[in-house]
């Protein structure tokens, strides 16, 4: 085991003042476990981890602070917008990473100005997050890989933008992570264990031309990959929010292939009552599967949900408890 510590005033060997500085002091020709240890404070850093077996540890998620404030909507040098999947505070590029006891913020603000703003950039097998905070608006939480192709020219313009799609799987236990639309995004098999799903807002959205009532935000927009028997599932989880009632979608179909599965979640009152949206998308409610297992609180209404949103059974749900979902091929069981 090897240790690394960041720390802005202490100082000694294996100690660095960044967390940028840390990381690339990691050896690259052996694969013994790392842990860089990160002292209380706010790190201002945009950071890339992208050597397995390495730990980021905080003291906590109050105390140690990741952020950094770019967002899609900037203009870079050669006149091109930043887009989404380079928005990212901290991207974790790659298999056997723990992130524990720290937030990471994406601090651009507001939300109406800066677009989608990634916090987590997760793409790689066996990630593992526990009591962390994860924090923006607009795609706070990005569980990759990418789909195979973007809907548009340049949609996907970032670091994974052509390789290979491995679809990993990631743990997050004990998490509060915050947004507002599709702040849970992506197609890894990503598993959520008592973690808070807070929908939150910069500001009110306005009602559409005919006075609708506006739609305050989408939870989820899994986009798993046709063929893959899990998507997203949240295990004992609070969806909480300060929207206001009846305003916010437990999730929508990125793509048509979409799972998410809520397993005795407790739901609040700005949950919609028809649970799910469809994006529009006719075609999908053949091929999506969105489901819920003993949801309780003000948010759940079975009977009220969208026509293509499931109840399971006893004997259904017990196929999306964390050993069936994350075991895999290698038998994997997270070490939270």
């Amino acid at each position: 085991m090897i240790d690394y510590y960041v720390s802005k005033t202490d100082s000694g060997e294996n100690h660095f003042p960044t967390i940028r500085q840390a990381v690339a002091q990691v050896p690259d020709y052996t694969m013994e476990p790392v842990t860089i240890h990160l002292a209380p404070g706010t790190y201002h850093e945009k950071v890339t981890i992208a050597r397995p077996f390495l730990t980021l540890e905080g003291a906590g998620p109050a105390s140690t602070v990741i952020s950094y404030d770019d967002c899609a909507t900037q203009i870079l040098k050669d006149g091109s917008k930043r887009g989404t999947f380079r928005s990212y505070t901290l991207f974790v590029d790659g298999h056997d990473i723990t992130l524990r006891n720290l937030t990471v913020k994406n601090a651009s603000f507001p939300r109406q100005k800066a677009g989608q703003a990634i916090a987590l950039y997760a793409d790689g097998d066996r990630i593992q997050a526990e009591n962390c905070r994860f924090e923006s608006f607009q795609d706070t939480l990005f569980t990759g890989p990418l789909p195979p192709a973007a809907l548009s020219p340049g949609g996907f313009t970032g670091p994974k933008e052509f390789a290979e799609r491995i679809v990993g799987r990631q743990y997050y236990k004990n998490c509060y992570i915050c947004g507002d639309i599709d702040f849970i995004f992506g197609s890894a098999t990503a598993y959520f264990e008592e973690c808070e799903i807070a929908s939150v807002y910069s500001e009110p959205p306005a009602p559409d031309a005919e006075g609708t009532p506006p739609v305050y935000g989408y939870v989820t927009a899994a986009s798993t990959p046709e063929g893959y028997p899990y998507g997203y599932v949240f295990d004992r989880c609070r969806f909480t929010g300060i929207c206001p009632e009846k305003s916010v979608y437990l999730g929508r179909p990125w793509r048509n292939f979409a799972k998410t599965v809520l397993i005795d979640c407790e739901l609040g009152g700005h949950i919609r009552r028809e649970g799910f949206h469809d994006w529009n998308k006719k075609e999908a409610h053949g091929t999506l599967f969105y489901a819920e297992y003993r949801s309780f609180g003000e948010g759940a209404a079975p009977s009220a949900r969208a026509p293509f949103v499931r109840q399971l059974s006893d004997e259904e749900a017990q196929k999306f408890r964390r050993e069936a979902v994350l075991s895999g091929k290698d038998g994997w069981r997270p070490s939270i």
